[in-house]
Formats: C-alpha cells, sequence, structure tokens
C-alpha cells in the first residue's frame, strides 16, 4: 500500500509538470538563455503559496520541517555545478524521467550520466568531508524569529514578492493569458503540503537521491557509508519518479505527443543537428548535475522548491547559486 501511494504521488507530480510543459528541453533551456520563463514563474509560485501552506501547516501542528543543513561549500559550489549542468542538459533530475517517458533519449543518456555521477559521489564520499563544509546547521528563517506575529508577516511578504515576481515574468511571455504555470504552481504547492503531513509521507518532495542509490544498488556497491545514509530516501525518491515516469509517458500519449527524440530545436539552433553530439552532452551533463546535487544535498525539487517553501536558509543560498550557474551557462554555452 505505501509503494502504491508513492506511485501516486509521483505520478500527480509527473502529470502537473507535463501538464505545463515544465519538463521540455526547450523551456528549461529557454530560461537559461532568458528567453523562456516558464519553469521560474511556476516555481515561485509553488514557493511563495507552499510557504504560506507549510506556515499554516506548522501552526496547527499537522507537520515539522525537514530542514536541509547549510553545509556552505557543497550548497555554494554544488549548485553552481548544477545550475551548469541543467542549462546543458536541459532538464533536472525529476523532469528528466518525466521527459524520458515522453520519448526523449537524450534525458536516457543523462539519466545514465546521473546514474554515474551519482556513483562518484559515493566512492569520493568520505573524501570529500573536509571539503564541502563548514557546517552551519539546519539555518531557517521560521528558527531566527522567534515571534510567530512575526514570523507570519515575514512568511505574508515573502510569498506575495515571489507571486509579484512571477506575475510580473509573465507580462514578460509572449503569451502572457496562459496560465498553465500558474496552475501547475499551485498543484505542486499543495502537493508539496500533502506529501509534508505527518499523516501523509512526512517528508519533502525529493528527486536526485535516488540516483546514487540505484547506482550502488546495479553495481552492488552497497557497502559504503554514504548508501546507508540515503538508502531510506533514496529508494523513496526511486518510487516517486517511476511515478513521475509513468505520468510523463500517459500524458504524452493522451496528447499524441509521444515521440522519440534526441536533438531539440533550441539544442539545433544553438549548437548543432548531429545526435551524437546531443547524447555526448546529455551524459556529461547529467553526471555533473547529480554530482552537483549531491555536493549540496538536494535538486530542484527538494531544495529550490521544498526547501525554498520552509525558508530554509541553505536552499535559498542554493537557488542563488543554481541559478547563477544557469544563466552563466545559458549566455556562454548557448551562441
Amino acid at each position: 500500500m505505501t509503494t502504491f501511494v508513492i506511485l501516486l504521488l509521483g505520478f500527480l507530480f509527473g502529470a502537473i509538470i507535463a501538464y505545463a510543459n515544465l519538463n521540455k528541453y526547450n523551456v528549461i533551456s529557454g530560461m537559461a538563455m532568458l528567453r523562456d520563463f516558464t519553469v521560474a514563474k511556476a516555481i515561485l509560485t509553488a514557493i511563495g503559496l507552499g510557504s504560506v501552506l507549510l506556515a499554516l501547516e506548522m501552526h496547527f501542528g499537522l507537520t515539522i520541517y525537514h530542514i536541509k543543513p547549510f553545509i556552505a561549500t557543497g550548497i555554494m559550489l554544488g549548485g553552481f555545478i548544477f545550475g551548469v549542468g541543467m542549462a546543458i542538459l536541459g532538464y533536472c533530475p525529476g523532469t528528466m524521467v518525466i521527459s524520458l517517458g515522453q520519448g526523449s533519449l537524450d534525458a536516457l543518456a543523462g539519466l545514465v550520466g546521473g546514474l554515474l555521477g551519482g556513483w562518484i559521489f559515493t566512492q569520493l564520499y568520505p573524501s570529500l568531508q573536509g571539503v564541502l563544509g563548514p557546517n552551519w546547521g539546519a539555518l531557517s528563517i521560521s528558527g531566527l524569529i522567534e515571534s510567530p506575529v512575526l514570523f507570519t508577516v515575514v512568511v505574508i511578504l515573502f510569498a506575495a514578492t515571489l507571486l509579484f515576481i512571477a506575475f510580473k515574468l509573465n507580462t514578460k511571455s509572449e503569451n502572457p493569458k496562459d496560465k498553465k504555470w500558474l496552475y501547475a504552481g499551485i498543484a505542486l504547492a499543495v502537493l508539496n503540503g500533502i506529501v509534508f503531513l505527518k499523516a501523509g509521507q512526512n517528508r519533502p518532495i525529493g528527486a536526485s537521491t535516488s540516483f546514487p542509490y540505484m547506482a550502488d544498488s546495479l553495481t552492488c556497491s552497497t557497502a559504503n557509508e554514504y548508501f546507508a545514509k540515503i538508502k531510506t530516501p533514496g529508494n523513496w525518491e526511486m518510487i516517486f519518479l517511476l511515478g513521475a515516469l509513468l505520468a510523463g509517458f500517459v500524458i504524452a500519449k493522451l496528447r499524441g505527443e509521444f515521440k522519440f527524440t534526441v536533438v531539440h530545436s533550441n539544442w539545433q539552433q544553438y549548437r548543432s543537428s548531429s545526435k551524437a553530439s546531443r547524447t555526448i552532452w546529455a551524459f556529461f551533463a547529467g553526471l555533473i548535475l547529480i554530482f552537483g546535487a549531491r555536493m549540496a544535498g538536494g535538486c530542484t525539487s527538494g531544495h529550490v522548491i521544498s526547501g525554498g517553501m520552509q525558508l530554509a536558509v541553505s536552499s535559498l543560498v542554493f537557488g542563488a547559486f543554481v541559478f547563477a550557474g544557469l544563466l552563466l551557462t545559458g549566455k556562454y554555452f548557448y551562441r
């Protein structure tokens, strides 16, 4: 029953993302080039509304926060590397699986690269401990503000600011009347709120931990310190992503859009029409995407969205460095 519930949650996650095309290579690479703000608008909406929803759940004792520690170098350097990988690959760990379900074979190359990146991180984990720090603990805005009233005001202002930016970005869109990003952002906030509930899964949504978990399982490299640490969340996320994969396939079939694709139009326009080139770059980008995510302890869904909803300092800083890596790569890689 538990496995079915996780699969269902993953399916809903994948369906929401696919509904608004947030998983598409052209959409995510377009964000790196500041040509498409669909993903940014949806994420800002999800974080803003989700922060209010989680604050209400906390107030009524329905959930607890799961703050990721602020391991300084890992958060900042890992976030930047993640942003570079995301710009080149055109997917994040969750959207990569959804796009694979829709026939994007470059996503498969990225997934294989991600598995290798996860395996490499597992092997290097003991020696990286002294490099990733210092560990400043699980810092959050909620923990820094003692007054419940003041915290409520901060959350409302935080949410209002993010929603204002989202709607402002929408005015720059080619089709500002299209509100799929808004509905997807609301749905992601609600889904995260459900997963956070003590009566639910009592955890944040995530994706990148599944990669080293699967890589170690496939290579029988489970007798190590890191695998013991990620075994439970890695298994949960693997089942969750399987549900997202199924959602991507179902949505594509219902729309009549399922198609095996390697080279997308943005890649062809700014890089080349070579399938081999796209495959090699996707593999490399997938590798550094997951390696960066593991350095930082999370990805777009687990850090940026889930962590942002909790006003976690580590997640807010991670998001800033991801954005920096994404934009710099968009500027210099896509010429």
